[in-house]
């Protein structure tokens, strides 16, 4: 059975890297995408995916936000932040509401396979940059 994701991210062009990314995964089925937290919100509760990614600068809800009320409605569903922000207190952040990956969009060529396999296997993952940021 695949494994179902919601895409959640306000650029159009980034939801489609992922899109093109994921389609060479098998048994990855990408089930829905949003462009803001309500809307993913929403989407979440509805479709209860497997994975979920999200950025965290959402317009109408942050992802911060978004992570939390999704902990709440679909407690099954993996949460891997995928964003550009790096700083050591978002990514502390998001863990704490209940992330289990952090990819930095600019390392998402490199590591967003590896951050898939991590998480959905149960693994925490952290993007080197952020790793390295929330080490300091």
């Amino acid at each position: 059975m695949a494994t179902r994701v919601l895409v959640v991210d306000d650029y159009a062009a980034w939801r489609r890297f992922i899109f093109e990314a994921l389609e060479q995964v098998p048994d990855l089925e990408i089930v829905g995408e949003a462009s803001d937290g309500l809307h993913a919100v929403q989407m979440a509760q509805e479709l209860q995916p497997d994975l979920i990614l999200l950025d965290i600068g959402l317009p109408r809800l942050n992802g911060i936000e978004v992570a939390r009320e999704i902990r709440q409605c679909c407690p099954q569903s993996k949460l891997l932040i995928v964003t550009e922000q790096s700083a050591p207190d978002i990514v502390q952040e998001a863990f704490r509401v209940g992330a289990h990956g952090y990819l930095v969009k600019s390392h998402a060529g490199q590591e967003l396979l590896d951050a898939l396999k991590r998480v959905l296997s149960g693994k925490r993952f952290v993007s080197g940059i952020a790793a390295a940021a929330s080490d300091s």
